[in-house]
């Protein structure tokens, strides 16, 4: 199967395709300008010095070989020489190409310096753009496989290629100077000597260019292959992982997958590797024909007269220095529409529409109204419905059960509440007025959750709790009134550090948690939220013993007690106190009401309930 072509470029026009590409030139050099005015200054300044000089150090050594002939040639005539008089000049001009010299490998130093702390600068300016744009995408968008492609393919490229783009866009400079240099001395040569100069150089060029852009469309193509390749190395190299692939034996068989992925990329590297290199070198053939071709036009010159010593050896520097300097202009060119493809994936992600939250509000139009959905539906971008015709009311004070089996829609219900989702039909009021309408800061800070599948952060105890209000990030008083009312306290206590304890293993010293202990520091996370007025418990209490759960359900009914309390369980002992009991179904309240209401209707609620009491008996 064959790589598509990059998509929006103009197949119809090639060469239109080919520079329509340089329009994000103009955008790498405003971010390197933004990065660092001063550096970026230095970059002219060096480039301009490195750009003119080699031509004047050519000058000045014809200067210096015509003066050696002429001072030998007026050593041999006469007959009581000042010697020191015939090279006093020379040696000045020895002199000062000598300086000319210096002050080129001057300059080159100063563009290697500031590039290498541009590098460092730049690239950590655009990945803070990329994550500040992940920050702004919305969950769905995260869900969107295709998006997740062009934020692969943005982070794994784009950071180093902006400044790759402004340090070719500066060399390209600097041999245009030079080129220019150099043609004003080989104009008074020959026309000719540049046209020969141009046909060296372009063939070369266009190869380059061509799989420059064959390259970028395989990088396109394959970056599903690619991620999967770090997905696996990611199940095989991590410590939440790496337990149940052992057990299972997996290792044998991702790893021969990872391989199998590796082994077809690597055999269309190769291919477009030989290709490519195979292409230059007989293309480069060309230029050094071409080089040698003016050489010895230079040499019969010379012989017939026509030009001298110091003459010839200045054509012949400049004709292998402007090669040389046509050759990486044109190598810049290609690198440069090379960069802008692939700085084609940084814009093409940092351009990604994002929905436009709009929400001004930070208090809704009937305070004390609660929260009402009124006939909501949700369905995935092109799939089916999960969601059909949910209405309720939820009072301060009052607390609500969902109950229904894995994939009924209960979580789906959640996101939808803390705005993560937007309903497709339907919408969902707090305080009377629409979820939409409201700032979304405001909102979430009236919203405090925890989801089953909440993160486990490689943070210290105190920084995994205070994650749950940024306001309280580094509050230790806050932790400490969270952990106990998450019953979190006591085991954290034991810890050798206390809540300065490094959880996890990815960093030193780090200690792993029990899943119990995990949900302990989660449920202690969503008390950290003060002003939350809606409390949600997504299977909380999962990976807990019965008195732990029955001790934690009583805290949370305690705490609770004059806010809106919202619980997903599939045990029946914790929602029967609820005031009010949903049984959810394929996305659709099949039932609702209270515990002894549930059971006397004897339904599905009743059903479930007597299965899983006849357990315990």
């Amino acid at each position: 199967m064959s790589p598509p072509s990059a998509p929006d470029r103009d197949s119809s026009n090639p060469l239109a395709g080919f520079f329509g590409v340089f329009r994000y030139s103009r955008r790498a050099l405003g971010l390197v300008w933004e990065t660092s005015r001063w550096m970026t200054l230095g970059l002219m300044l060096c480039t301009l010095v490195a750009g003119v000089l080699p031509a004047v150090a050519a000058w000045v050594g014809q200067l210096i070989v015509d003066g050696v002939v002429a001072a030998m040639e007026a050593h041999r005539a006469a007959s009581d020489p000042e010697l020191l008089t015939l090279i006093t000049p020379v040696l000045w001009l020895v002199a000062l190409e000598g300086v000319i010299i210096a002050l080129i490998a001057l300059a080159q130093r100063g563009l290697a310096a500031q590039q290498s702390l541009l590098r460092a600068l730049l690239g950590q300016k655009v990945n803070v753009m990329i994550l500040e744009k992940a920050g702004k995408l919305s969950l769905a968008q995260f869900e969107d496989s295709e998006l997740y492609d062009k934020l692969t393919r943005a982070r794994r490229e784009a950071s180093t290629r902006p400044l790759a783009l402004v340090n070719k866009t500066f060399g390209l400079l600097q041999n245009a100077i030079s080129l220019a240099s150099f043609g004003v001395l080989l104009v008074q040569f020959s026309p000719w000597a540049l046209l020969l100069l141009v046909a060296g150089a372009l063939p070369v060029f266009i190869s380059e260019a061509k799989f420059s852009g064959d390259a970028f469309r395989l990088f396109r193509w394959r970056s599903p292959q690619t991620r999967m390749q770090i997905y696996l190395e990611t199940v095989l190299a991590r410590e939440d992982t790496i337990k149940e692939v052992k057990l299972f034996g997996l290792e044998g068989l991702f790893l021969q997958r990872y391989r199998d992925i590796f082994t077809r990329l690597f055999a269309e590297d190769r291919l477009l590797t030989l290709r490519r290199e195979s292409w230059g070198f007989l293309l480069g053939l060309l230029g050094t024909l071409t080089f040698y071709g003016a050489y010895g036009w230079v040499v019969v010159e010379t012989i017939a007269g026509g030009l001298t010593l110091g003459e010839m050896t200045m054509y012949l520097m400049v004709f292998k220095q402007g090669q040389a300097a046509l050759s990486a202009s044109l190598t810049a060119i290609s690198g440069m529409y090379e960069d802008n493809l692939y700085l084609s994936n940084l814009y093409e992600y940092l351009e990604q529409p994002v929905e436009d939250d709009g929400g001004t509000l930070t208090q809704g139009a009937t305070p004390g109204d609660g929260l009402r959905f009124e006939r909501v539906g949700f369905a995935y971008p092109g799939g089916e419905a999960v969601l059909h015709d949910i209405s309720l009311h939820l009072a301060p004070g009052q607390s609500l059960a969902l109950v229904g089996e894995n994939g009924s829609g209960k979580t789906t219900l959640i996101k939808l509440l803390t705005r993560l989702y937007h309903p497709t039909q339907g919408r969902i009021l707090l305080d009377g007025s629409d979820l939409r309408d409201w700032q979304t800061e405001a909102l979430r800070e009236r919203i405090g959750v925890i989801f089953q599948d909440f993160v486990r952060y490689q943070l210290q105890v105190g920084e995994n709790l205070g994650v749950g209000d940024t306001h309280a990030f580094d509050d230790q008083q806050r932790w400490q009134e969270a952990a106990r009312h998450g019953m979190a306290d006591d085991f954290i206590a034991r810890m050798a550090s206390g809540y300065q304890t490094q959880l996890g293993r990815w960093f030193k010293g780090g200690q792993e948690l029990s899943g119990g202990q995990w949900q302990k520091i989660a449920l202690s996370r969503a008390y950290m939220r003060e002003n939350a007025d809606i409390l949600v418990l997504d299977e909380p209490t999962a990976a807990m013993d019965a008195a732990a759960e029955a001790e934690i359900f009583a805290r949370f009914r305690e705490h609770g007690h004059d806010k809106m309390t919202i619980l997903i369980s599939h045990r029946f002992s914790t929602v029967r106190s609820a005031e009010q009991i949903l049984v959810i179904d394929r996305g659709e309240i099949i039932e609702r009401g209270t515990h002894d209401q549930l059971l006397a209707a004897d339904g599905r609620y009743a059903t479930l309930f007597r299965l899983q009491a006849k357990g315990y008996r």
